[in-house]
């Protein structure tokens, strides 16, 4: 059984609460004894409205920065860019909690012994049982939340008849205008403030051997056998009506019994959950040790990075799926009306990471949102694209909201003024195709990935022999320049280069796969393609982060954007780029020396970038280092403060250990640790559409199933080190298996 588990209360901690979620509805559950504490949130609850934040006076001025730039003279252009190119007004829209849902359990457990409380992974069953040592009455509390009927559930109930007495209201900070109660249902509304989002919350208490009645803000019952409680929200992001939205939701969930949701519950879960499963062997003792108190020993054992795996799937199911939006730099678990770097889409590296176990871990359908959002995007960056840079095409910067906002985002030197987000963000279109082969998802795409293609045919300037971006930025990073002068801005930087390389491939392949017949743009897009500065080492052995060899004001920061080609991408690799791949381990070991990986998404992406340099006790000592420095009690990821994007870096770190399809071949346990010598895992993906079932022992692959998804030809497979080329139609198996001598 995947679980997390822990023998005390989060006694009101949030970074010791646990989440559940259903994509649109989430809460974090504090698993009080006496009481009970919900924070909750719904996804579409942002600040404020729609604006329109394109700066007019950025056109006029791109050429002028653009001279400055390239004759090195940096403050002047950045002055320039600060008053001429930064959004009016310079913030988007941020994510905001719903409130809190409060159960008063009315002096039932005056003295609590015998507590317990999980999250069961297989299920998404969030349950407390805690015995009153008084009356010596067991109460057990179950939470879920449910999709198909878009509530949350939560279920008491007790080992003698008669013993449940509870009050349920919600409450928040403010923007919370009405509340008001029929029979047996309590209800709440406001707005999110800016003549923004208006939302309606509503609870319903149905009970079991006893009546309830409404009071004030709150839904009451008394010596009941048991109580089912149903949560839920709505806002104008999606519904008109939106009283009528929660009143219909309530009446149509409470119909059916707890036993009949959680049914349905687990079966939707499941679909998703069961699609990957792994399996490192470890001491089974272990499980009778809280979560919290394995976090914390000298030795991680394998069992736990077993249930930190599981939990990171958990989490992307939970916060994302079909019909909601994209996962935030939260994931949807947010107590703030205010949070750090207000829960946006952060599109320079946090949104990307957050959907990088997506394809490999069997959980493609939960990229769908961000599917969503995209196609929002490109509709509003077409207008930033012709008002800022008078570019045909679409263009997004490092941040977007709700609104799919596409404009440039705060004041900030090193990251606001990057034309790059929208082109990171549609390489995703076909990393999709690649795991899935779904030739109308990619038509269907085509015109997105198209016109973020046409903005930087028209964007790039020839400048020394080469197409360039300019402006643009190493995403938060800030140079140094022979005469001392600090700069961020500059022209042709290394992960613009990778990331145009693949976003100008991709494009020709969906071309060509589709049939497009737009010959003269097409060869533009080669012409470009072809004249992207190529990516260069320096003094040191290290890959160059700008054009140039500056010096690094912060060595050891956080983002690594230049090994951007290393991963995500498949541009450097071990066995086809050796001299890119060394450069690249010089550079992880410099940042690393100077204090690099201290946030927990930067460790995770060194994860994955030890990975692929097939480096594999290098990439699990950051991933001890990960759980022991930038872990909550509650296993989520801390920046700090928490950021959800380092559990799903981290998860798919450890598919990338285990199983890398790039470059035309796909290897089988690429970078093993000697930590891991035996284990297995079912349901791993790689590109080309074929799902993986393997096993292993002492460092070796001892049995393997390869299943096309969609026919597969030529696929060249290295199994213990060694090479085989398969073609499979679809439905059919290659089977592998190795006896050890012992």
């Amino acid at each position: 059984m995947s679980r997390l588990f822990y023998n005390a209360p989060a006694n009101g901690n949030w970074d010791k609460a646990l989440p559940i979620g259903n994509g649109k509805l989430g809460a974090m559950i504090f698993g009080e004894a006496a009481t009970e504490h919900y924070q909750l949130n719904e996804d579409s609850l942002w600040y404020g409205g729609e604006m329109d934040r394109v700066n007019p006076d950025a056109r006029k001025n791109l050429e002028r920065i653009r001279e400055l730039i390239f004759k090195g003279k940096i403050p002047e252009a950045e002055r320039l860019l600060k008053y001429a190119f930064t959004g009016t007004p310079q913030s988007e829209r941020s994510y905001q909690t719903l409130g809190d849902m409060y159960l008063d359990l009315m002096d039932t457990v005056t003295e609590p012994v015998e507590y317990e409380r999980e999250l069961d992974l297989e299920t998404a069953i969030h349950r407390v049982k805690v015995k009153d040592k008084k009356s010596g009455i067991t109460y057990a509390r179950e939470t879920l939340a449910a999709k198909e009927e878009n509530v949350i559930v939560i279920r008491l109930s007790a080992d003698r008849p008669g013993s449940i007495s509870a009050g349920a209201m919600i409450s928040r900070q403010c923007f919370y205008n009405r509340a008001w109660h029929d029979t047996d249902t309590a209800y709440f509304s406001g707005n999110t403030g800016g003549s923004g989002v208006e939302f309606c919350a509503g609870i319903k208490m149905v009970a079991e051997g006893a009546g309830v009645e409404a009071l004030g803000e709150h839904v009451i019952t008394r010596q009941a056998d048991a109580v089912t409680i149903f949560i839920t929200a709505a806002t104008t992001f999606r519904e008109k009506e939106i009283e009528e939205a929660v009143k219909r939701c309530l009446c149509q969930a409470s119909q059916y019994t707890y036993e009949e949701i959680k049914r349905r519950h687990i079966e939707e879960y499941q679909h998703y959950f069961h699609a990957c499963r792994l399996k490192l062997e470890y001491d089974t003792e272990k499980e009778t040790v809280p979560t919290d108190e394995r976090l914390k020993a000298e030795k991680i054992d394998n069992g736990l990075i077993n249930t930190y795996f599981d939990y990171g799937r958990y989490l992307l199911i939970s916060c994302s799926r079909p019909g909601s939006l994209p996962a935030n730099l939260q994931g949807i678990w947010n107590d703030s009306l205010n949070p750090p770097w207000g829960s946006k889409y952060t599109i320079n590296i946090n949104t990307q990471m957050n959907y990088w176990p997506a394809e490999s871990l069997g959980l493609s359908e939960c990229q769908r949102p961000l599917f969503d959002l995209i196609k929002r995007m490109a509709e509003k960056g077409k207008r930033t694209a012709e008002e800022m840079y008078g570019c045909r095409g679409f263009v997004a910067h490092h941040n977007t909201d709700i609104w799919a906002d596409t404009a440039p985002q705060d004041m900030y030197i090193p990251a606001t003024y990057w034309v790059m987000g929208g082109a990171w963000l549609c390489t995703h279109i076909w990393e999709h195709y690649e795991y899935t082969k779904n030739k109308s998802f990619l038509r269907e795409m085509y015109p997105v990935l198209r016109d973020a293609v046409l903005f930087f045919v028209d964007f790039l300037v020839e400048h020394q022999g080469y197409y360039v971006t300019c402006p643009s930025v190493s995403p938060e990073n800030t140079y140094i320049l022979p005469d001392g002068t600090r700069g961020c801005n500059s022209f042709g930087v290394t992960m613009d280069n990778e990331i145009l390389r693949d976003l100008f491939c991709q494009f020709l392949q969906a071309a060509e796969l589709l049939q497009e017949k737009d010959t003269d743009f097409l060869s533009e897009v080669r012409d470009r393609l072809e004249q992207l500065p190529p990516m260069r080492i320096g003094s040191k052995g290290q890959l160059l982060e700008w054009i140039e060899e500056y010096g690094e004001a912060e060595p050891g920061h956080r983002h690594i954007s230049h090994l951007y080609g290393l991963y995500p991408s498949t541009q450097i690799m071990v066995d086809k780029t050796p001299e890119l791949a060394k450069a690249a381990r010089v550079t992880l070991a410099l940042r690393l020396e100077n204090g690099g990986g201290h946030t927990g998404w930067s460790r995770a992406w060194m994860i994955n970038l030890y990975a692929r340099l097939w480096e594999e006790e290098n990439a699990y000592q950051n991933l001890i280092a990960l759980l022991k420095k930038s872990t909550l009690p509650n296993l989520l990821d801390t920046h700090p403060p928490f950021q959800i994007d380092g559990n799903f870096g981290a998860t798919a770190a450890i598919g990338e250990m285990l199983l890398q399809s790039n470059g035309g071949r796909t290897v089988i346990l690429p970078a093993l640790p000697k930590a891991w010598d035996k284990g297995e895992i079912r349901g791993i993906r790689g590109r080309g559409g074929v799902q993986y079932d393997f096993s292993w022992e002492k460092g070796k692959v001892t049995e393997l199933t390869a299943t096309a998804l969609c026919e597969v030809e030529k696929l060249k497979l290295i199994i213990n080190e060694r090479e085989t080329e398969l073609s499979l139609k679809q439905g059919e198996s290659y089977h592998y298996e190795k006896k050890l001598r012992y």
